[in-house]
């Protein structure tokens, strides 16, 4: 299940906003006993390099993040870790 769910998250991520890269990792096992995990929803980290991003504040950011995996927030997703850069931030930080 956890496969299909972080294809099903890069999938909707892609369609929305055709990152440059992104990474989906499962945190749920750390999770284990605190309440949305009792519901069988996850905890997710999200690093996603997207130039949707550029000359948007983190907030922004964020909320299209949220905006793209609506649905699964609903169904699959308790919780999410977003770290959301532009091209030049992803650049910058891994140099």
């Amino acid at each position: 299940m956890t496969a299909e769910r972080i294809a099903q998250i890069e999938h909707e991520l892609h369609q929305a906003l055709a990152p440059e890269r992104i990474e989906v990792i499962d945190d749920s096992a750390r999770h284990i006993g605190h309440a949305g995990a009792r519901d069988g929803r996850g905890h997710f980290k999200v690093l996603i390099v997207a130039e949707a991003f550029r000359g948007q504040a983190p907030l922004a950011r964020h909320r299209q993040v949220y905006a793209a995996l609506a649905d699964l927030m609903q169904t699959d997703i308790h919780s999410l870790n977003i770290k959301a850069l532009t091209p030049d931030e992803w650049h910058a930080t891994a140099a």
